[in-house]
């Protein structure tokens, strides 16, 4: 029997199909970003509402109906300026009679100064008995107190009569108006009195910013902060943080924590109860070494992202591992003596302790005994070229590195450095010499794009920018599905030949 068209163009179709799916992968799925020196800086957001520094409430001490209010809400009066003019007929009642009152105590201390004086003059002759020219001197301190007594009367009338104009206590602008014109006004002793209006000076203003408990230990008085309002979306106001309420306040389940902001506000363009955006700057770094937050990796998504640039998730750890090797035991050279004192083998020792090997890293480790530098070379020469490392290769690296971890063995203390000297636990793939590494780094502050590189990298290094998860995994489906598919020919056409064999 002889296989028709259609049974052949099935395979073909599948062949083109499948190579198709090949060049699709071979695809880079990553992003190369270069190591370069960036400004980075750590902010805390929150949201608040624009507030006076302080806020008065404007009272009159005199009482009666309100005939003038030269001023409207919004208006900018100077301190002293006229606010209201309250009914005067009353205080100008009270002010005429106590002026009258002064005069007349003014002329009974005149007549009493007179008559102590003509007493004085018949006591010195005796031409009075003493009881009498006590009774003079009675009637001048008694006028007198009585001049006194009508002299401050005097001055509390004018004092209401001044009250009647009641003027702005500082320079400022006018908030809200408690009263308009006709308001009868209570007497200031009976519940207070009446607020007439509340002013405020707009010139520096406070945003009270509701920060998060879990950023508001970072917040610090004099921190730098950026606002911004709806009003002027394209501009930015810069303010500085006042302080840090001690009470804490829940919003929807959520603790906050009050954070008052002093704002510079030329032209008074923030106004008072206006929503803002804060971002208070906790911590900057100028033209430090960063790269993309999204190039960092864990321990427990290292082995995904090396499977999606087709590197053996085995063979990688185990170059995290000789990366992370104490300084004595990885560092390349150093003295007899040195490495005597340590306990680990020098190069010149070779014979006795076996050879040394240096990692695409640059570290430098001793090899166990019987193992060459050359099998270590091949092996990891074989999974650069992306091949599948053979059982031998496995064991070999799980013996090298295995042993150089091993608390006594070659890395003599490895675990107590590493904690204090080493990475800080992010791993990034860097691209060096056309090879593709990991490499652990150790970070400093970060934003919500890049993160500050302390060390591990130089701005000669490139990272690579690895697809989500999600993408990660169905990369990984994909490749097993592929593999399913081609692993052992093409499984179509071999139903098709040995169907066409069965027929003959």
């Amino acid at each position: 029997m002889t296989v028709g068209p259609r049974l052949l163009a099935a395979p073909a179709a599948l062949l083109v199909g499948l190579a198709g799916c090949k060049k699709a992968e071979s695809a880079p799925l990553y992003e190369k970003i270069a190591v370069a020196p960036r400004d980075i800086v750590v902010t805390a957001s929150a949201e608040g509402v624009i507030q006076p520094t302080l806020k008065f409430s404007v009272k009159s001490k005199a009482w009666g109906q309100i005939l003038a209010m030269p001023v409207q809400t919004g208006d900018e009066v100077q301190k002293g300026q006229l606010l209201t003019k309250v009914d005067p007929r009353i205080p100008q009642n009270n002010l005429a009679q106590a002026q009258a009152a002064l005069d007349k105590a003014q002329a009974q201390l005149a007549n009493a100064t007179t008559q102590l004086k003509r007493s004085e003059t018949l006591f010195n002759s005796q031409s009075i008995a003493e009881t009498d020219y006590d009774a003079a001197k009675l009637a001048y301190a008694t006028a007198h107190s009585a001049v006194v007594t009508a002299e401050a009367n005097l001055q509390t009338a004018k004092d209401a009569m001044e009250d009647t104009q009641v003027r702005a206590p500082i320079t400022g602008t006018i908030l809200e108006l408690d009263a308009v014109l006709g308001t009868i006004i209570s007497s200031p002793t009976l519940g207070g009195g009446t607020v007439i209006l509340k002013m405020a000076n707009l010139d520096v203003v406070q945003d009270s910013a509701m920060v998060l408990e879990t950023d508001v230990g970072k917040v610090q008085p004099g921190m730098a902060a950026t606002i911004t309002v709806d009003a002027y979306p394209n501009r930015r106001f810069e303010g500085r943080v006042l302080k840090i309420e001690p009470q804490a306040q829940i919003v929807q389940n959520v603790t906050m924590f009050p954070v008052l902001i002093n704002i510079e506000n030329p032209g008074h363009l923030l106004k008072p109860g206006m929503n803002t955006e804060v971002r208070i700057h906790i911590g900057q770094r100028q033209g430090v070494l960063a790269v993309p937050n999204a190039a960092l990796r864990t321990q427990r998504d290292v082995a995904a992202g090396a499977s999606v640039l087709g590197l053996d998730p085995q063979a990688v750890q185990q170059q995290l591992a000789a990366a992370q090797l104490p300084d004595g035991a990885s560092r390349p050279g150093g003295d007899s003596a040195t490495a005597a004192r340590r306990g680990r083998p020098h190069p010149a020792d070779s014979t006795k302790a076996g050879a040394t090997f240096t990692t695409p890293n640059g570290r430098t480790i001793a090899l166990p005994p019987g193992v060459t530098a050359e099998q270590v070379q091949a092996a990891f020469a074989r999974m650069r070229s992306g091949a599948e490392p053979t059982p031998a290769d496995r064991a070999l690296l799980a013996q090298v590195f295995g042993r150089a971890q091993r608390p006594g063995g070659g890395g003599g203390g490895a675990t107590g450095r590493q904690t204090r000297n080493g990475a800080s636990g992010y791993i990034v793939f860097a691209l060096r010499g056309g090879t593709v590494l990991p490499v652990s780094i150790r970070t400093g502050l970060t934003d919500q794009d890049y993160i500050e590189v302390t060390s591990g990298l130089t701005d000669k290094d490139t990272v690579l920018v690895l697809p989500s998860a999600s993408l990660v995994q169905s990369q990984q489906q994909f490749r097993q599905r592929f593999q399913n598919v081609t692993g052992g020919g093409l499984p179509g056409l071999r139903q098709q030949q040995s169907q066409g064999t069965t027929s003959r």
